[in-house]
């Protein structure tokens, strides 16, 4: 199970609140906060995918350049973070 997704070079993470009973996560590995949240795994993704979506267009309307989660590089990530052991 992967609790990390990917797209246009950045890393979103998910995780699952019971209490309010929806997925949320942020894109992980830039200074910028950007949070986003779904109902279920799909609409978590399309959250995920919009909120990268409107975070590139801000830098492009603002002329800034924008993070990229390890420069863009997902190996980087891999390579920081081996596969854990999980115990049951």
């Amino acid at each position: 199970m992967k609790d990390i997704m990917s797209y246009k070079g950045y890393m979103g993470s998910v995780h699952y609140s019971d209490d309010d009973q929806l997925f949320f996560g942020k894109i992980e590995y830039i200074e910028s906060l950007i949070n986003f949240e779904g109902m279920n795994l799909e609409s978590l993704r399309q959250a995920f995918e919009e909120a990268v979506d409107d975070y590139l267009e801000l830098c492009r309307e603002e002329n800034i350049e924008p993070e990229l989660s390890f420069g863009g590089n997902e190996l980087a990530w891999a390579e920081e973070h081996p596969p854990a052991l999980t115990y049951i």
